[in-house]
């Protein structure tokens, strides 16, 4: 989903295809202490270790374990599934490396461009930006070969020219900073919330009411770290707006449906979270689609080719920041939400 830049706070589970988003919030190399007491031993290590360092994953534990960065009162420790003993566990991050990305020739479907900013038709695989696991094959990477020296600079070595941007599986419009005075403006935009968003999703089921909103406070998971949940304490607030657009299977007990959802704010995965919050997760999601949808329904995400969450970011619109010209695009749903749509209506 739509996620402004200044909502990050270096977070992307999506981008970073399940290794640690967190880490590049590390200043490094940093050592951390932990201490288990002989209440808390007798679990899994690498569990243990993560859920007493909220700055790292299990997976980015199992990762130091295995280089010989953890150690029990001096002595190093490897292995992850053995049982933690009660002791001084010293944890070694390792400074991150942040290499510049690199021009890519990597095409790209634009839809509006000037000296100011560019706007494009995402495709689903492609990352708004590097991050650990993700260094090439970017939308920063293909924006540096197409731009040039042009790129906005205000979003940093790894993010240049990045205002928002989309889990690395959802297609749609996308809109990226030329200059600074464009990436000021943008995220000036984005803070007010002060941007016209609108996204199609299919869904498991069909929301009650069939017009209505979404509110809750997102953040992460206390149960999985890779993932987002609504929170009653802490998280940021969000608002997600929806209407069923067209019902698939039963009248009485809709298989799937089609959903306009409009957003007032921008949360990481947030329609995702959301939708999932109300038991109708998006098609196809392999991280909140809690429970598989009816027989016929996985049939049609089979035969559509469907590997990923079934979500399009169909409008963008805003006030160009430059010039004050009124800016609106619209984009079709890709082929594989396409070959969806019409396996559904089958049903």
């Amino acid at each position: 989903m739509d996620d402004p830049i200044d909502d990050l706070t270096g977070f992307d589970p999506e981008a970073l295809d399940g290794d640690d988003g967190d880490e590049a919030g590390l200043a490094g190399p940093d050592l951390r202490r932990v201490e288990i007491t002989p209440e808390e031993a007798g679990g899994r290590l690498d569990k243990t270790l993560a859920d007493r360092l909220p700055l790292l994953s299990r997976g980015r534990v199992q990762a130091l374990l295995a280089t010989g960065q953890i150690t029990r009162d001096g002595r190093p420790v490897s292995d992850a599934s053995s049982k933690a003993a009660a002791g001084v566990y010293e944890v070694l991050v390792p400074a991150p490396t942040a290499a510049t990305p690199l021009p890519e020739a990597i095409p790209l479907d634009v839809l509006f461009e000037d000296q100011h900013l560019i706007v494009i038709n995402k495709p689903a695989g492609m990352a708004a930006h590097p991050a650990p696991g993700t260094e090439s094959g970017t939308l920063v990477n293909a924006l540096l070969h197409h731009c040039g020296d042009s790129l906005s600079g205000i979003g940093g070595v790894l993010r240049p020219g990045i205002v928002h941007r989309l889990d690395k599986e959802t297609t749609g419009v996308m809109v990226a900073a030329k200059t600074d005075a464009a990436h000021a403006g943008l995220s000036a935009l984005f803070a007010r919330h002060d941007i016209d968003r609108a996204y199609i999703a299919f869904v498991r089921g069909a929301p009650r009411p069939r017009k209505g909103t979404i509110e809750g406070r997102i953040g992460r998971s206390h149960h999985d770290r890779k993932k987002m949940a609504v929170l009653r304490t802490g998280g940021r607030e969000a608002t997600t707006h929806y209407e069923v657009q067209h019902v698939y299977g039963p009248a009485d007990k809709p298989m799937a449906s089609k959903v306009l959802c409009q957003l007032e704010t921008g949360r990481t995965h947030q329609i995702r979270v959301h939708l999932s919050s109300k038991g109708h997760p998006c098609l196809g999601d392999p991280v909140y689609g809690s429970s598989a949808p009816a027989t016929a329904v996985r049939q049609v995400i089979a035969d559509a080719g469907l590997r990923r969450q079934a979500l399009h970011a169909a409008v963008l619109g805003f006030v160009h920041p430059v010039t004050g010209e009124k800016l609106r695009f619209k984009t079709p749903l890709p082929a594989d939400l396409q070959a969806l749509e019409e396996g559904l209506a089958g049903l």
